[in-house]
């Protein structure tokens, strides 16, 4: 990521070991993950949709599979929570919601938010089996828009292992270093990084060390040309 950085945005030519040797002298290292606690509590009355993914987290173009789930962010006023849903595609966070309850107006907001931004046509939508997920209200707003709901098997994390790899994301690179006071303060920095850093700015080796705004812009100029 720091070799892709300075080859790409500052010009520099470096080797990537001379690049790693560098840190080891300077005793800097990437943040490694912790655990991260995500609940997903399932309406044993609901029949869910069936498993259009089948763990194939691949989309040859934008917007033609999404995957979404929730997390909590601890703070000292309680918990929030965050709905996400992620273009597999980019990568890029197209929609998202926060509030201090897990009712399934907060995953409606989160999918209404990436409907209004990116406008899909019969794109797949790819979550666990939480009530918020397989409930009437969610349904029916799907069925609206043409989006196609799919959903993996309970408690097995491969199944929306993407998403699972954005939360840890996250827990390294903000939820780790700080802590809360207020929930504002929270989504002031939740806010930040996801339309500040991670959607224009944030590389993925997956898409060839670009951040997923610049894999989207340079994808098109490609198919333009």
């Amino acid at each position: 990521m720091i070799h892709a950085e300075l080859s790409d945005d500052h010009g520099i030519r470096i080797g990537r070991k001379r690049v790693a040797r560098l840190m080891r002298a300077a005793h800097l290292q990437g943040v490694w993950p912790h655990r991260f606690v995500i609940t997903t509590v399932q309406d044993a009355d609901a029949k869910p949709p069936i498993d259009l993914v089948d763990r194939s987290f691949y989309a040859e173009y934008p917007d033609r599979l999404w995957v979404a789930d929730i997390t909590y962010v601890p703070t000292w006023s309680g918990f929030l929570f965050l709905a996400a849903v992620l273009d597999v595609y980019s990568r890029k966070v197209v929609g998202w919601a926060m509030e201090n309850h897990l009712r399934t107006e907060l995953v409606l907001e989160a999918l209404q938010n990436a409907i209004t931004q990116r406008r899909p046509v019969g794109v797949i939508h790819h979550s666990d089996r939480g009530c918020q997920y397989t409930s009437y209200a969610f349904g029916k707003r799907c069925q609206e828009a043409g989006v196609m709901p799919s959903m993996g098997s309970v408690g097995d994390c491969y199944d929306n292992a993407l998403a699972e790899s954005f939360w840890a994301t996250l827990e390294r690179e903000v939820l780790s270093r700080r802590r809360f006071k207020t929930q504002a303060e929270a989504k002031m920095a939740i806010f930040s990084w996801i339309e500040g850093w991670y959607n224009p700015h944030r590389r993925h080796s997956s898409l060839g060390y670009r951040s997923p705004m610049n894999y989207e812009r340079h994808a098109l100029e490609h198919r333009a040309a």
